[in-house]
């Protein structure tokens, strides 16, 4: 079968930023003359700067600005050679410089990016095993995707779970030399702190265990010459240690500075570490600024700068303490996390605190998960008490308009970053603007004939189609098919439905629409853990059904607060669930429904092209013939024609045990073979629940042969039809005798015998669903491009999935 089109990460990240930038909140130009690092004016307002990682201010020091203009004057704005040649006369003073502050010598890097391409895929050998924090930088993440190419196992664990760690270790223990763990020692969002001490507590008990640290956002404002945050924990580096640390940012020049204590495997890195022996080296003006904050670092001065930055810090945390701001980590660190859950809080709250004039910094997808955006506020020593104050007064004054404007509130924020204990509704039905939800968690509750005209006629999801799915699933024994249900149905008060849908609750597959090379390899984890990187879901409409699952009444007036009303019900029932995921399938693009779950931070991914044959109006197989392209009945002609006489076909409304077990094992065929959408396999009582189902039917391929008796009345394929409301009829699973598939096309007569008996039946179309979409276009199927919406509580999968691809890709 053809693979499936599969979600594109950039796409959805394009889709994030773009919705960020039409809001006036991302991709901004400062716009003054001269920056003192204190204001900043963007769109002609000057505005408090509280989104720079300079936090010493050191960028705006004198004595870098003047050593920078010298090193200019007489050196050049660049000296273009590499290093390995010949390093600019200023390298050695900094170089010793750098090893007076970390007592060992240490390697200088263009960039922390290029610093860590250049040591990790230096320092971890063929014989070693990494381990990655899911939040640590992506420039470590990217460096260790030149591992993969040598076969080096790299994985991934949730952010700081120590027992994660420890059971990883102990997988790769008895097959690398070396296990790598590599971390931030203070991270960019949340300002949160690598765990030090419980890291080399657990080096100790597995020597094998070897830490590497990215301190950039640690660098200067802590520790001793300002070495920065991990070696203020730890005083002096262990053997077992690497950090890469910065010249940027808080040291207020350019460069990355690498501390490693093994003296052999640093010349090692020098002499040939990718980056550094073929990258431009530091710019003249760049190294002279180094070394004239390197003499700040190592004078006196450095422990004022750094407690007039605590002091300020200090200053801010109270005054965070007397709010009910929701401030997601609390410490002593200059980056600070306000949670606002949803992205349109977060621009009506950033564009409030432009106006108010105050520049701060938006967080979201894919830095965060979608449903954990929120605004990051740095301090620095510019940053001065008065407007530190006022600031959290406009966060206190103007946080509360904004969630009341975007329909958001405390509680939900809480919810979302696990903040406190889940509040849940219990109100079966809520008025909001003229609305009136109805509720209910079986379809026999709903009124049956407005079910249908809402949501009938399409797939399986009639209403006699979801009383067979309840039975199927509802209470099944195996929990990756026991489903609970959930029926929304949204009037204005007149009783005009304006949204109905219904949404199931169960495990899914993390790697359900992944390539299928991702795939294969969670199955083999799989064979001993089942529900290895899955996740618990509410999806709207189900893993069965396919089509339009979302009855949207675009021309009612009340639509927006509609989808509002529905997505706030949503949110109440994922929390009591306390599920993983919360997903909204099978849309067709629409700008209005973008720009709504957008805002109420839902991730837009692209799912597969949904296949309907709608031209049914035909009264031979000439005739249908020429309702296709050119090619298309070219392709008819030679490749499915031909082969119908080889097979005796029959229609059945009732199959013998026999025939069950023999079209479950055809199922599993095609299930085990076709890994491009991953989902549980379906239990044996769903079949059997068909055929006792009057609305299914089972169109049967079996071989005939006088030539060979062995294949005479051999069952090799089967088409499993669900009829809909004498409208659509909706092959909706396949089973195929995989070793006479090609020899005689199988799998392209099962389709034509789908639309051939929807055309007796006298349907109005055939609903194929998607996957296969080359073979289902060449019988004239349609095919419809969808979307679908995701929120998820954390990237960890996400995050876990992309590594594993670009391993495949080697």
């Amino acid at each position: 079968m053809a693979k499936i089109k599969h979600n594109n990460f950039i796409d959805s990240v394009d889709e994030v930023f773009s919705g960020a930038k039409k809001e006036g909140v991302m991709h901004l130009y400062a716009e003054d003359e001269y920056l003192n690092g204190r204001t900043i004016t963007i769109k002609g307002k000057k505005m408090f700067h509280f989104g720079t990682t300079g936090y010493l201010g050191l960028e705006q020091d004198s004595r870098l600005k003047v050593a920078a203009i010298n090193a200019i004057k007489k050196f050049g704005t660049q000296f273009p050679l590499s290093k390995s040649y010949i390093s600019n006369p200023l390298y050695a003073e900094l170089e010793a410089k750098m090893e007076v502050m970390y007592g060992i010598p240490t390697i200088i890097a263009k960039n922390s990016t290029l610093g860590h391409m250049s040591v990790i895929p230096t320092v971890v050998r063929d014989e070693d095993g990494v381990i990655l924090d899911h939040q640590v930088h992506w420039s470590v993440q990217s460096a260790c995707q030149l591992l993969k190419l040598r076969g080096i196992p790299v994985e991934m664990i949730k952010h700081s779970n120590m027992d994660l760690l420890e059971h990883k270790i102990k997988q790769l223990a008895s097959k690398c030399t070396k296990i790598w763990y590599m971390a931030d020692g203070v991270y960019s969002m949340f300002g949160d702190y690598a765990p030090i001490l419980a890291l080399i507590t657990l080096s100790k008990k597995y020597p094998q265990l070897h830490l590497y640290f990215d301190d950039v956002h640690g660098m200067s404002w802590k520790g001793k010459n300002g070495t920065g945050y991990v070696l203020s924990v730890l005083k002096h580096i262990p053997a077992n240690v690497m950090i890469m640390g910065t010249l940027s940012k808080t040291f207020g020049a350019s460069g990355a500075v690498l501390i490693c204590p093994d003296a052999k495997l640093r010349e090692k890195i020098k002499v040939f570490g990718g980056p550094l022996t073929f990258s431009a080296q530091l710019e003249p003006a760049s190294v002279a600024a180094a070394i004239a904050s390197a003499a700040i670092h190592l004078s006196p001065e450095i422990d004022v700068l750094q407690a007039e930055l605590a002091e300020k810090i200090a200053y801010f945390n109270e005054l965070l303490s007397k709010t009910s701001l929701p401030i997601i980590v609390q410490n002593d660190s200059p980056v600070f996390f306000l949670g606002t859950a949803m992205p349109i809080s977060t621009y009506k709250l950033v564009q409030n605190l432009f106006q108010e004039g105050f520049f701060v910094n938006p967080a979201i997808y894919p830095a965060v998960p979608a449903l954990n955006t929120g605004i990051r506020i740095t301090l620095s020593r510019h940053n001065q008490k008065e407007e530190i104050k006022a600031l959290v007064d406009a966060l206190v004054k103007h946080l509360p308009i904004v969630l009341e404007e975007t329909g958001n509130s405390l509680i939900k924020i809480q919810n979302a970053f696990g903040m406190k204990d889940t509040q849940i509704t219990t109100d079966k039905t809520v008025n909001i603007s003229s609305l009136h939800l109805e509720y209910e968690t079986a379809i026999t509750k709903i009124h049956k004939p407005t079910w249908n005209k809402l949501l009938g006629k399409q797939s399986t999801f009639d209403w006699e189609g979801m009383r067979f799915l309840e039975t199927a699933f509802a209470h099944s024994d195996e929990p990756e098919n026991k489903w609970d249900f959930h029926y929304y149905i949204i009037k204005d008060k007149t009783g005009i439905p304006i949204i109905a849908t219904f949404f199931t609750y169960g495990i899914w597959k993390d790697d359900m629409m992944a390539s299928e090379s991702i795939s294969i390899r969670l199955e083999e984890e799989r064979i001993k853990k089942p529900f290895y990187l899955t996740s618990k879901v509410l999806g709207m409409g189900s893993l069965f059904t396919e089509g339009n699952h979302c009855y949207v009444n675009k021309a009612h007036p009340l639509i927006e607060e509609a989808i509002l009303m529905l997505l706030q019900q949503l949110e109440i029932l994922y929390n009591h669930l306390n599920a993983d995921m919360l997903v909204l399938r099978d849309f067709e693009e629409d700008e209005q429904l973008n720009r709504i779950f957008h805002n109420q931070g839902y991730v837009k991914v692209n799912m597969p092209d949904s296949c309907i044959v709608k031209n049914l109006q035909w009264d031979s197989q000439k005739a249908f013939a020429n309702t296709l392209s050119a090619r298309s009945k070219r392709h008819f002609i030679e490749e499915v024609i031909p082969f119908e006489n080889i097979f005796h076909i029959l229609i059945k409304k009732k199959l013998t045990r026999r025939e069950i077990d023999k079209s479950y094992e055809l199922y599993k065929n095609v299930k085990n073979n076709n890994l491009a959408f991953n989902t549980f396999t379906y239990p044996p009582h769903l079949f059997t629940a068909m055929v006792a189902d009057p609305n299914w039917e089972f169109i049967m391929l079996y071989l005939k042969s006088k030539e060979n008796k062995q294949h005479l009345k051999q069952l090799v394929g089967i088409l499993f039809c669900y009829k809909n409301s004498n409208y659509t009829y909706s092959p909706s699973l396949i089973g195929m005798d995989y070793k006479y598939v090609r020899e005689f096309q199988i799998y392209r007569q099962l389709l034509y015998q789908g639309i051939k008996r929807a055309r007796e039946l006298n349907f109005k179309k055939v609903d194929f669903g998607f996957s296969a979409t080359f073979e289902k276009r060449k019988l004239g199927a349609t095919i419809v491009p969808k979307v679908a919406y995701i929120q998820a509580r954390d990237n960890f999968s996400m995050e876990l999935m992309g590594m594993l691809q670009n391993e495949t890709l080697r």
